[in-house]
């Protein structure tokens, strides 16, 4: 950009923008196009649409529609019960889930507006001008300072660093929380205040990584992407480029795809079963009254004669008309207020997570979040595990273990420091100068107030140089920290960059500067970084570190086999390796180095491409001196997590980009992989030096054998992504028949996309899987939002994979609680309650249907119409309620100890066919109890003292009576976990239901126009016949599961154990599977043939 100078040109393009820096355009009459706000936009609903929005949204389930129709049914067909009986509950269930959308749409207006009202400087006509963000326009000169965040994509003008460079970190747009380099735009007025400039540029797209522009090269460097904070540099100005929903951020941003649990599905099944329960009630009920009526006399008699109307009426729409009229009446069976239970069980459930003192980690002051509360019950159907590798299993935190110098393993060892200082020669000392020099890290000095912030590592007390000059390190890995505090324990410390030169303090306390010509960038298909530096003698040298893989090709071959060795022992013992390589630039290639390099960087088209032949041509016939081993440790508790996982019955698969060494250890150290264990390995290196020996030598191994797999992304590549279709199906059959019989699996070398296929083809495949992803980076996003189950680690590596995760964690060790305890308990509680919501609904509508049959099929109703309304609204919905939170059938510690019992609930084990079939008969059973056992009672005609009969609406009370007893009392019974919210609800709901029923027959209310319940409980109560059947018939009803209780009762040293272990419901009755997925049970033979079989076909292919 430079004065009254158009980037690009005057040609105007479809595709692209022009922006006018600081609105002064280079043509006065041209008018300026306006482009969208500044304002970001995550919300739903507003105030005007959100009820007519919401109302569509809700009514498009199955559920909330039929009750719709049926409400209207009774509006407009002459039903048996009033419109409000169904109504009301709809309402209810309409109101609540809108509430609680409402609420969590008003959260996301709340984020919007602290974006939006976040103030930021502007300069305009001059002066620094305090605005809200979302008023920033294109073309806006925007101020930024240290720390705070870019409020919108910027151009950057001017830095207040000297080198007209600025650096930021990304954590919260890809994940990473490295510092990059951004560097003004050359050419440009230092005085902004007279910048008289245009910017031609492509429109909004969302690439992160590619910013072409027209005429002047301007690429990524320059442009500051909204969401990124600005680090280690005082100001910045820039001008405003894509502001609100055109920023990258904005255009990134995809809405998370619904995820629906096993346990909803299950739902829907078990809904579509009582509907047809429904329709054979109804179908069957109007059938029979049209046989009742074709008797004589029977169809009109000489009391209930029919009018005229009724006579011309055409006999099948009656039909139909009936029909609907019994839907109506046995419509309850359809438990509607079930879905608002089972959201408000999900919302409130999750703040147990939440609020877990045991997920609170001290280090960074926050404990478990919750994103989504759709799938607490997922969490303890888990079947596969996917987890990443660094940051996940390990901390991501660098500790420089030793390095290798030619033939000589130097360990860092504060002890014998000062003897290995004593011995380095030339060659080490050039080897500790790369250390120095090739890296992109930064040196901040400690503030008065206090040390520097977390994101820097302080140096450790105990370096060579003075107190005073202790410093903080920005890197842009933990790696590159590791290596620069590791050559400063050997005397060469790293003082900072200052006007292009670097400065050194070697073992001699003399400052050394090197001046930095070039950096050749690391990006991972290159694997290795470069710089180029001027020493003050005039030397130009390469320094160039990378993995061994990257550079042992570029070196000369007779100094590979000295480091070789090193390299591999400390990749097997689980160290992150690196080799260091230098050469020495002529100047004349250095001048052609330099001039590719420049040519490159202007180009327009292909710049990635052509960088990258210029980074391959220099970095070629250089020196190998030596290599590192960094640590990077096991995170807390890991690999006893992994091993509950496995005692769990849950398979483990990590994914991860590293090499297979280093991961293969990893996994040994977790305990995913024993000593004992047999390795199948399928990487490109097997397929070109042929494994037929060893393949053929498994198959003579023991039947008990465990066995891990291991394959790598080349290797991955050819099964996922075979050019024939029919090859491709083959290759992924055999590669799940091999790894669904394997311990463990370990991807290596795996890119981001490939994780989640692999993903994907496991919950794909046969039975569909529960799957569960694990990553702490925005290189697990992928599979994270692909998996059932997406967890996200509060790890060092940005916060992209807690954003997008369903649960977010500070450490893997809370994984374990999180399924075993919290997991096996949420879905145990939301199984029961489903089907104790289907079974009470059965018990309450079996008897009217049974009615029917006493009443001539004439649609009387049993219940009076509060309570049709109030059963499943107030007298049995606390109860269920508060045990679907707080129940603990099994307490927390036995849980956490014995991880076996989370394969008891397996496979969706409480919601399967035999377990709704017992409840389904067991709601029958005590329906058939309810209403036989009362009409028994009946047939001594006066019941009462002064010998009065009761009628039909007594007769209904009594039932519905024991009916509300019988149900909580039931629920009672299989609580095993009792507070005093439980008793409060349980015992106050049956209060309740007295008083109600007192209060509402007790007075005669003026907006009824018939009141069939006045002073019927109350005469009901005054019988001690009525009292007797009562008691009875409850006690009758509950005996089964009174008994079943007493004689489950374990004895014995362990029986309180056994006892916690058992006490929710028999085997048979839950339904539960205790199945072992060890692959001990697999024979030996049949995986190595499976095994010999892809790599027969794959070693095909390859060749």
């Amino acid at each position: 950009i430079c004065c009254t100078t158009v980037l690009g040109g005057d040609e105007r393009r479809v595709d692209s923008r022009t922006i006018y820096v600081g609105h002064r355009s280079s043509s006065p009459g041209e008018p300026i196009i306006k482009f969208c706000d500044n304002r970001i936009v995550s919300s739903k609903y507003t105030v005007w649409n959100f009820l007519p929005k919401n109302l569509f949204e809700q009514f498009r389930r199955i559920a909330n529609f039929y009750f719709l129709i049926i409400f209207l049914v009774q509006v407009i067909v002459d039903t048996p019960t009033s419109p409000v009986t169904s109504g009301l509950p709809l309402f209810f269930v309409i109101t609540v889930t809108a509430i609680k959308q409402g609420y969590e749409d008003w959260l996301r207006h709340k984020a919007d507006n602290e974006v939006n009202k976040y103030p930021v400087t502007v300069l305009e006509q001059g002066e620094r001008t305090r605005k809200d963000s979302e008023k920033i326009k294109v073309g806006d000169v925007v101020e930024v300072e240290e720390d705070e965040t870019f409020p919108c994509d910027l151009i950057l003008l001017q830095s207040s660093r000297d080198d007209g460079t600025c650096y930021v970190t990304t954590a919260s747009l890809d994940g990473e929380s490295n510092h990059k380099t951004h560097y003004t735009v050359s050419d440009t007025e230092k005085d902004l205040e007279t910048l008289n400039a245009t910017i031609e540029c492509e429109q909004p797209q969302p690439d992160l990584y590619k910013f072409p522009f027209g005429g002047l090269s301007l690429g990524p460097e320059n442009l500051l992407l909204k969401g990124a904070t600005l680090k280690n540099t005082q100001r910045i100005y820039g001008v405003a480029l894509y502001t609100g929903m055109e920023t990258k951020m904005a255009l990134n941003y995809q809405g998370k795809s619904q995820k629906r649990s096993a346990v909803e599905k299950s739902i829907n099944a078990f809904l579509l079963v009582y509907l047809c329960i429904l329709v054979s009630k109804a179908l069957v009920c109007t059938i029979l009254k049209y046989v009742w009526q074709s008797r004589p006399g029977q169809d009109e008699p000489w009391y209930n004669e029919k009018t005229q109307r009724d006579k011309e009426t055409n006999l099948y729409l009656k039909m139909f008309t009936d029909f609907l009229s019994f839907m109506v009446l046995f419509n309850f069976i359809i438990p509607v207020s079930m879905y608002v239970t089972v959201e408000m069980q999900k919302f409130l459930g999750s703040f147990f997570i939440t609020w877990d003192k045991d997920f609170f980690d001290p280090e960074i002051k926050e404990g478990a979040l919750v994103n989504t509360s759709d799938l607490n019950e997922e969490l303890g159907q888990v079947e596969y595990v996917f987890t990443d590798k660094t940051g996940t299993l390990t901390q991501n935190n660098m500790e420089f273990i030793e390095c290798c110098i030619d033939e000589l393993v130097v360990e860092c060892d504060a002890e014998v420091l000062s003897i290995d200082c004593q011995v380095l020669g030339k060659r080490e000392e050039l080897f500790l100068r790369a250390l120095c020099l090739c890296h992109t890290v930064q040196v901040k000095e400690p503030t008065e107030q206090g040390p520097v912030d977390g994101l820097m590592d302080q140096v450790d007390a105990g370096v060579p140089h003075p107190p005073q000059e202790q410093r903080g390190f920005i890197a842009s890995s933990p790696d590159e920290v590791a290596l620069v505090k590791g050559a400063m324990r050997y005397g060469f410390t790293f003082l900072g960059l200052e006007s292009r030169n670097m400065k050194i303090l070697n073992r001699n306390n003399d400052v050394e500067m090197y001046e930095l010509l070039h950096v050749l960038t690391f990006d991972p298909v290159r694997r290795r970084m470069s710089v180029i530096v001027r020493s003050n003698s005039g030397d130009t040298l390469l320094f160039c570190k990378g993995a061994d893989s990257s550079i042992f090709p570029r070196v000369r071959q007779e100094e590979v086999e000295r480091i070789r060795m090193h390299v591999e022992r400390n990749a097997t013992e689980g160290y992150r390796t690196l080799c260091v390589a230098y050469k020495y630039l002529s100047a004349e290639e250095f001048a052609q180095a330099d001039a590719g390099l420049m040519e490159a960087r202007l180009a327009l088209q292909n710049r990635e491409e052509k960088l990258l032949a210029v980074y391959n041509q220099v970095e070629t016939d250089m020196s190998l001196i030596g290599a590192t081993a960094v640590e990077d440790r096991l995170q807390e508790e890991a690999a006893e997590t992994m091993e509950a996982l496995q005692g769990a019955g849950i398979k483990v698969w990590v994914l991860t980009g590293d090499k297979m060494e280093t991961a293969k250890s990893t996994c040994y150290a977790c305990r995913l992989f024993q000593r004992s264990t047999e390795l199948l390995e399928l990487t490109v290196r097997t397929l070109e030096d042929g494994g037929r020996k060893r393949e053929e030598r498994l198959t003579w191994s023991s039947e008990t054998q465990d066995y891990g797999f291991i394959i790598d992304g080349a290797t991955l590549s050819m099964v996922l992504n075979s050019s024939s279709e029919s090859n491709s199906s083959r290759y992924k059959s055999l590669f799940l028949q091999i790894c669904q019989n394997c311990t463990s699996v370990l991807c290596c070398r795996m890119a981001p996309l490939q994780k989640a296929q692999i993903v994907k083809m496991v919950k794909n495949s046969k039975g569909n899987p529960i799957t569960l992803s694990i990553g702490d980076g925005a290189n697990d996003v992928s599979m994270i939002l692909e998996a059932h189950v997406g967890i996200g680690i509060k790890g060092k590596e940005g916060r992209q994979a807690v954003r997008n995760s369903d649960y977010a964690i500070p450490k893997l060790k809370h994984l374990k609680k999180l399924l075993l305890a919290h997991g096996h308990l949420y879905y145990v509680r939301i199984a029961h309650l489903v089907q104790y919501f289907f079974y009470k609904n059965l018990c309450f509508i079996l008897p009217q249907f049974l009615y029917q049959f006493f009443c001539g099929y004439s649609q009387q109703p049993l219940y009076d119409a509060a309570y049709l309304t109030m059963y499943n609204i107030c007298f049995t919905s606390m109860p269920i309620l508060a045990y679907s939170l707080l129940e603990q059938h099994i307490c927390i510690e036995v849980l956490l100890d014995n991880a076996a019992l989370y394969r008891e609930i397996a496979k969706n084990g409480m919601l399967r066919w035999r377990p709704f079939l017992y409840w389904t008969l067991l709601g029958v059973f005590h329906g058939l109890l309810f209403f036989f056992g009362v009409r028994y009672l009946f047939s001594n005609p006066a019941l009462q003292d002064n010998g009065q009969v009761f009628g039909n609406w007594s007769y209904g009370t009594i039932v519905f009576t024991i009916l509300v007893f019988t149900v909580t009392l039931k629920l009672a019974l299989d609580t095993r976990h009792w507070t005093w919210i439980n008793h409060f609800v349980i015992w106050g709901s049956l209060l309740f239901y007295v008083f109600f029923s007192f209060f509402w027959g007790g007075i005669i209310w003026p907006f009824l126009k018939q009141q069939r319940l006045y002073f019927v409980f109350a005469n009901m109560l005054s019988s001690v016949s009525a009292w007797l059947v009562i008691i009875l018939l409850i006690l009758l009803s509950l005996l089964p599961e009174i008994l079943l209780v007493v004689f489950r009762k374990p004895r014995g040293p362990n029986s309180r154990q056994v006892e916690l272990r058992h006490s929710h419901t028999p085997l048979w009755i839950s339904g539960r599977v205790t199945r072992g997925i060890s692959s001990k049970s697999v024979p030996c033979l049949w995986v190595a043939r499976v095994h010999m079989a892809l790599y027969a076909v794959l070693k095909f292919h390859f060749s």
